[in-house]
């Protein structure tokens, strides 16, 4: 049985991101079987995460896989997923995986997976997650700005999750918002331009709080034609925006308390359902104090703050900085690590919420993760061809487990 899962040969190669952006795709070959994994890169980074690219890009990881990675783990037994992604940092010999990138530690580890999912006949979702599994609701940018725009809100998304009978229906409704959205921009701002960002979210010229208006007004108007609820909620990204201790909005400045009222107003008063990263990554303390003042009616959720690892988890966790995790598979690395944030997160009770990168590719391999992990939301657009490889995959999962 072991050796039908030896690694026989492997293959890495430089492909393009949804911006146009150099990345890594890597293959990974066993007797019967073969994986195939691409790597995202973000735009909006936490300081903790693992840098996606050595110092010369992805041209270096190139060069590192094949000098370094290739012949070491030839040989090697795919089934032992935790003992891969642990020959992975003893190639690199860094903490961080400096030396390889990030992104190419993502794409052996989730190869691997892929290639013994499929030599197993099975998919990767039942793999990872074994029988216990299930859908989650997507979670879908609809207007943007921040690192992911040129000229939008300062808030870096706003985002929208519809709540139908079935996944379909639900990114069905989502991109129904979005339509919903752009006519509405295009009705308030008449001459002027609005366009996309990097996640095919409406970007224009607006203040956060006309942004807010927008996307409140669009979500109970669609989800009164269509009879199945939009919940709305937002990603500020507020360490993108916060500078000498305050938050530095478009059109106005707000304290560490300010902001903290700002955001809690958000889910009290005009029905947010969800935060994500609304302190800026260091605050942990404040972070506390939202998901205490909110209590079970907001769903806030770390990100910079954690970048999928399970040391600052455990300590959001002591602080009880938040009730959710964002996670990221190329935050930290590998399958293994991720594996072990999002248990960790599980056993405090908490929600995770698996994400997309602004610079995508059209690997769909997060959806299975979402699956296998039981994640209750995946953050992954709401159009566009990279982001729906995710969301298509998830409607044939979906029908996969109905059937």
């Amino acid at each position: 049985m072991a050796d039908d899962f030896e690694i026989v040969a492997s293959n890495a190669r430089i492909v393009l991101d949804s911006r146009g952006n150099q990345t890594v795709e890597c293959d990974i070959f066993t007797p019967y079987s073969m994986g195939r994994s691409s790597a995202p890169s973000g735009a909006s980074t936490g300081k903790t995460e693992v840098a996606a690219f050595p110092k010369g890009g992805a041209a270096a990881s190139l060069e590192f896989f094949n000098s370094k990675v290739r012949r070491s783990i030839n040989g090697f037994n795919a089934l032992d997923q935790k003992g891969f992604d642990a020959l992975l940092g003893e190639i690199d010999g860094t903490e961080n995986f400096s030396a390889m990138g990030g992104n190419l530690s993502t794409v052996l580890s989730i190869a691997c997976a892929k290639a013994v999912a499929n030599g197993m006949g099975i998919p990767l979702y039942r793999y990872v997650g074994g029988m216990g599994v299930s859908v989650p609701d997507p979670l879908g940018n609809v207007i943007g700005g921040g690192k992911h725009s040129r000229n939008g809100t300062t808030i870096q998304e706003f985002m929208v999750s519809a709540q139908g009978k079935t996944f379909l229906e639900s990114i069905t409704v989502n991109s129904l918002v979005h339509k919903r959205i752009g006519e509405k921009l295009q009705e308030k701002l008449k001459d002027q331009s609005i366009g996309v960002g990097d996640e095919r979210a409406w970007t224009a010229p607006i203040s956060d709080d006309l942004a807010i208006d927008i996307v409140t007004e669009a979500a109970k108007e669609v989800t009164s034609e269509s009879k199945v609820n939009v919940r709305v909620g937002s990603d500020f990204a507020a360490t993108s925006f916060y500078n000498n201790g305050k938050y530095v909005y478009r059109n106005h400045t707000l304290s560490k308390d300010d902001q903290i009222d700002f955001a809690v107003s958000l889910i009290k008063d005009r029905g947010f359902f969800l935060l994500e990263d609304p302190m800026e990554e260091g605050d942990f303390d404040g972070f506390a104090s939202i998901t205490e003042s909110t209590g079970k009616r907001g769903i806030i959720v770390g990100d910079d703050i954690y970048t999928t690892k399970a040391s600052l988890i455990r300590k959001g966790i002591e602080k009880k900085s938040s009730n959710a995790v964002l996670i990221k598979v190329n935050q930290v690395g590998t399958l293994t690590s991720t594996l072990e944030a999002v248990e960790v997160a599980r056993a405090a009770g908490w929600k995770n919420v698996i994400s997309h990168r602004s610079g995508e590719t059209t690997d769909d391999f997060l959806a299975h993760l979402s699956v296998a992990f039981r994640s209750s939301l995946i953050k992954s657009g709401t159009i566009g061809g990279e982001r729906l490889a995710k969301l298509n995959e998830l409607v044939r999962i979906q029908e996969d487990l109905t059937s």
